[in-house]
């Protein structure tokens, strides 16, 4: 990541999170203006239209903002998703955090394609019904998911922290994320339950997103074949070491480690050679020139 970021990193768009929140806000302004014309409509994120040309849904479909009808709690999610995407932003720095974000998003489209593939397949390739499910399908098809995948991101890199959950109830992140976790769980297994499988792609997109971030995120660095590698060098390092024979030797006083547990000992960089000394001489012997 640290070899793609030197090349790509320029590219990264700086407070994603705030451009992402605007986008929110004109959908939910398209949504309630008094048109004659659904203008979400043309939209959404709906891969029977984009096959027959209408090519901008696959960018628009960002504008598609959660349902919410009450004002108060929208004003409420779009401070939620502030607070925690600018947190991590800063955590991560822009071009990770535009890394999560854009894998998202490409994740939630191979989703929707995938979704409509089971669909003309299941329905005997009848491609007209596929188009119709997928118009009630592609609503759940936005950017829903992926903030709250990086909700999991951030009670995961924040699990201690406590928030203020209905504004009364001190809540550890670590708690919230693995109540919204089981409950994603639930909601996939209840699509899959009822025979619509395909429904729960979103969903699985989502916790996608959070996989991949958690493998890479150095929690399995140990389990990388180079580490075990290393680990199982340093085994046989340490066993062929003769019995009775000290990794450490103060050069003044000869005292070793098993003089004294709780010894330190360090090499002196002004002495000629490779000359240890224990704590209590590294700084009053004479060096050696």
């Amino acid at each position: 990541m640290s070899n793609f970021e030197k090349k790509f990193g320029k590219y990264a768009i700086d407070n994603l999170t705030i451009k992402l929140i605007i986008c929110y806000i004109i959908g939910y302004v398209l949504s309630y203006a008094p048109l004659k014309v659904n203008i979400l409509g043309f939209l959404t994120l709906n891969p029977a239209l984009i096959l027959k040309g209408q090519v901008w849904r696959l960018f628009t479909w960002i504008f598609i903002p959660p349902t919410e009808s009450n004002l108060f709690f929208i004003l409420i999610m779009l401070y939620f998703y502030y607070s925690i995407g600018t947190t991590m932003e800063r955590v991560w720095g822009k071009y990770r955090y535009n890394l999560y974000i854009f894998t998202g998003f490409i994740l939630m489209i191979v989703a929707a394609f995938l979704s409509y593939l089971v669909l003309y397949f299941q329905y005997g390739r009848v491609a007209s019904y596929a188009a119709e499910t997928m118009v009630f399908l592609s609503a759940s098809f936005n950017t829903y998911y992926i903030n709250m995948s990086i909700l999991l991101a951030f009670a995961a890199t924040f699990p201690d922290n406590v928030i203020l959950f209905m504004f009364i109830i001190p809540l550890k992140m670590k708690w919230l994320g693995i109540f919204y976790a089981a409950y994603l769980v639930y909601e996939a297994g209840s699509y899959i339950y009822h025979g619509v499988a395909f429904a729960c792609f979103p969903i699985l997109a989502s916790l996608c997103t959070f996989g991949i971030f958690w493998l890479t995120s150095g929690r399995f660095m140990h389990l990388r074949p180079r580490e075990v590698k290393r680990r199982n060098e340093f085994k046989r390092s340490v066993k062929m070491t003769p019995p009775g024979v000290t990794k450490h030797k103060c050069a003044f006083c000869g005292r070793t480690e098993e003089d004294d547990p709780n010894l330190e000992f360090r090499f002196c960089s002004k002495c000629n050679g490779n000359y240890e000394y224990c704590q209590d001489h590294l700084f009053t012997h004479t060096h050696v020139k």
